[in-house]
């Protein structure tokens, strides 16, 4: 079935003869959404599509609400041979005008409540058509379906067509599209299928947003390559979650998610039935990891990807999840480390960039050639911009991104070492190492800190702490204690944000 699509035929294969097997299950309204429906409203979100002008290669940008519609329009636009382009629903106007001027879409499907500001912003990007699609499923674009019939014939694409468009967060600069092909989406999503047992009978908890990779292609697109279903949940809701877990053999999250949930009474009972809790998109602590074990009985499996290569490494499904750590390459995934300066490989053990080969590694950013070819290498290796090492067992370690790195009188300092450290003391929730300018040495270590709420924790006890665990370059020479940290929506640490804020804190 739409065998000429190269994607969408994927993503079909698992449910063709069980027209009844239930794809989605809505969290609100209990609604069972089965693969024929599904399916069937796909081909008549392609047809709208092409009826609105759409033709092979156009982009469809989207930023609207997590709904079923919006997973219908992200099938139906590569079903019609265009290329899904998913924006974040907390960007401004502002923000979203950068992206249409870059990405040139042909439609725009947004929020009937964001229309208003976002009609000036599409119009003066070329923007040729605006639809929309609400939270509770309506909208012009949800009409527009409606209107037409299923039985749309596959648009077809190849596997180096591209099927989609992410952009990166944009934290060192102008946000970068990263072209995906109908290869990389669809040859990792079989890979972590197959990696992670997923089968018809399992049930995920959907509780992550469909405008990244995580919550789209990794969530979804295992799933409908299982043939498996979900539990669909608009958003992060830890007593839902917990509510959910006897009916359900999965969750995928990020680390903020597992932290939450112990909070929620019940836990140890409510994940008896589970099979499979997965992180991702920012760093576990070690002390979650061991927690979630201790109450839960299931090792949290930890994993490592990004918005240019989907997956690229993952913690064992049989065998050692290792806290701190995330895995070993994928199948068919090569993962070397390299010195930062030269580009040589290293030896094992020994930290440096971590480069990526494979067929889940993206086609180079859009309209930003001299920018590929700083960071694709010729023999197809990227450049992932992050610093870690591949330990004596194969094991890949992350220690943090290379502009991270701190330079502090000469000695490189890696803040995921400290970061270590200090999480490890009692009374620490969490902390975040940046480097900042300074006059002498020119950047200065600094330690921003989240304390354990009614802690007694102080930065002479901190310090005192590092003394024996960590050479004097390394220890910092400031420590910020704060409620919380800067995050994006997907969990990471803003250290951008740390940077700026902090920037004059050694300044005359």
């Amino acid at each position: 079935m739409y065998d000429n699509n190269y994607l969408v035929s994927r993503l079909r294969i698992a449910s063709v003869g069980r027209e009844d097997a239930v794809f989605l299950a809505d969290h609100q309204t209990g609604e069972r959404v089965t693969y024929g429906a599904f399916f069937a409203n796909c081909e008549k979100m392609a047809a709208a599509l092409v009826a609105d002008g759409l033709k092979p290669g156009d982009r469809v940008a989207v930023q609207a609400p997590k709904t079923r519609a919006m997973l219908e329009l992200y099938v139906g636009a590569v079903l019609a041979g265009g290329v899904f382009l998913p924006l974040n629903a907390a960007y401004t106007a502002a923000e979203v005008s950068y992206f249409l001027s870059d990405a040139a879409p042909r439609l725009l499907v947004c929020d009937p409540e964001a229309v208003e500001a976002l009609e000036p912003v599409a119009e003066d990007c070329g923007v040729q058509k605006i639809l929309t699609l609400a939270a509770d499923e309506t909208g012009t674009m949800a009409d527009a379906r409606d209107a037409q019939s299923s039985g749309f014939a596959a648009v077809a694409r190849k596997s180096d067509d591209l099927a989609a468009i992410l952009y990166t967060s944009g934290t060192t600069g102008r946000s970068k599209g990263a072209m995906l092909t109908h290869r990389a989406l669809a040859s990792n999503s079989e890979t972590l299928r197959e990696y992670w047992h997923f089968t018809s009978d399992d049930v995920l908890i959907h509780a992550l947003p469909i405008f990244h990779t995580h919550g789209l292609f990794v969530a979804t697109n295992i799933t409908l390559m299982a043939g498996g279903s979900c539990i669909f949940m608009a958003r992060f809701d830890a007593e839902a979650i917990r509510d959910h877990m006897p009916n359900a053999t999965a969750l995928m999250g990020v680390p903020t998610f597992y932290v939450r949930l112990f909070a929620t009474p019940g836990l140890a009972k409510a994940s008896r039935n589970m099979r499979l809790f997965v992180s991702g998109s920012a760093p576990l602590l070690a002390e979650t990891h061991n927690k979630w074990r201790a109450v839960t009985g299931h090792a949290i499996l930890e994993r490592y990807g990004m918005t240019e290569t989907n997956m690229n490494t993952s913690n064992p499904y049989d065998g050692d999840r290792r806290a701190g750590t995330v895995g070993f390459p994928l199948p068919g995934v090569e993962v070397i480390v390299t010195d930062p300066d030269t580009g040589q490989e290293m030896p094992r053990g020994e930290i440096g960039v971590l480069e990526v080969r494979g067929p889940n590694v993206f086609a180079g950013y859009w309209q930003m050639p001299e920018k590929t070819a700083e960071e694709l290498r010729d023999n197809g290796f990227f450049i992932t911009g992050d610093l870690g090492c591949i330990d004596e067992d194969g094991y890949v370690n992350i220690v943090g991104r290379s502009k991270d790195l701190i330079i502090s009188g000469g000695f490189n300092v890696y803040p995921k070492e400290i970061e270590l450290v200090i999480d490890d003391l009692d009374g620490v929730v969490e902390s975040a190492v940046i480097g900042v300018p300074h006059g002498d040495f020119g950047e200065a270590v600094v330690a921003v800190i989240v304390p354990e709420p009614n802690s007694d924790l102080t930065a002479e006890g901190v310090q005192a702490s590092l003394l024996g665990a960590l050479a004097k370059f390394k220890q910092p020479k400031s420590l910020i204690f704060v409620e919380e940290l800067p995050r994006n929506t997907m969990g990471k640490v803003q250290k951008n944000e740390l940077r700026k804020k902090h920037a004059g804190l050694f300044s005359s």
